[in-house]
């Protein structure tokens, strides 16, 4: 039976996706609108990374710069002053609600993902969710190594542990921790995981059924 479920937090909880993207798109647009439609696509095909190795990517392969520590600093606050205000004020995918009030208490609920540590931990904490999570855990740790992390510390065995996530980086944080993974699509994008035998949900009011025809709940 289902222990622990482990949330991806942006377009899997909360509505923030398109937050994230139009930041990017921001950040660079001063490098013209070749180089932001290509920073965008590639922000948009790796969902769950951490927003500092895609600036290294941005900077290694598409403006062929070298970057420093300083740049990668001021991009990420730039980024994060960008981002946090809105991410707070955006809404939640539906089913989140309730899906954690009535089950926080049964299961062990988890955040993991990309987004800074301590920032995720300060949007979690004043978006009043804190209490439903066992735990939350961000960048710079990849997504494997912290759901291996989490089932190390509590113990818990791999079949009894699921991954909620939007993205092909979720998916092989499960895989390399060999947990079940759930994928999480929208209606607006096309799905990333068409490619790959995955139960899908498109929002969580779906999840509970998921779960019991997984005999998981």
């Amino acid at each position: 039976m289902l222990k622990a479920i482990l949330f991806d937090f942006d377009g899997v909880l909360v509505e923030s996706v398109d937050i994230k993207t139009k930041a990017f798109a921001k950040l660079f647009e001063n490098e013209g609108p070749e180089i932001v439609n290509k920073v965008v696509e590639y922000h948009l095909a790796n969902g769950g990374v951490s927003r500092f190795k895609k600036f290294d990517y941005i900077y290694a392969e598409l403006l062929k710069r070298q970057i420093t520590d300083e740049i990668r600093m001021e991009l990420g606050n730039k980024f994060a002053n960008l981002v946090i205000q809105n991410v707070l004020d955006a809404p939640w995918i539906p089913g989140v609600q309730e899906f954690l009030e009535n089950y926080s208490e049964k299961l062990d609920l988890y955040i993991v993902s990309g987004t800074p540590d301590n920032e995720l931990k300060y949007i979690v904490e004043n978006k009043n969710i804190s209490k439903y999570f066992k735990g939350v855990f961000g960048s710079p740790a990849t997504k494997g190594d912290l759901i291996k992390d989490i089932l190390l510390t509590h113990s818990y065995k791999n079949e009894h542990v699921v991954f909620v996530g939007d993205a092909i980086t979720d998916l092989n944080g499960a895989l390399e921790a060999n947990v079940s993974f759930i994928g999480k699509i929208s209606n607006k994008e096309t799905n990333p995981f068409s490619d790959y035998h995955v139960s899908l949900v498109r929002d969580l009011r779906e999840l509970p059924g998921l779960l019991k025809q997984m005999n998981m709940l």
